[in-house]
């Protein structure tokens, strides 16, 4: 592990039910591959996820 530097940010309390959102899009996007060689077939999948603070006053920093 590397050294923490004196004053770093090392650990972060939270309500996290609070402080955090994380947005799950609709819907899973699939796609054939159509160059994949016979008798095999392969599926690529993705799915849209993101987040981002929504309240900065539930978070709590400790310096080292």
């Amino acid at each position: 592990m590397p050294v923490e530097a004196a004053n770093a940010l090392v650990v972060a309390y939270a309500n996290w039910k609070q402080a955090y959102q994380i947005v799950d899009r609709v819907g899973i996007r699939i796609l054939r591959d159509p160059y994949t060689e016979k008798p095999f077939i392969k599926f690529y999948a993705t799915k849209r996820v993101g987040g981002d603070v929504a309240n900065y006053e539930a978070i709590k920093l400790l310096k080292c």
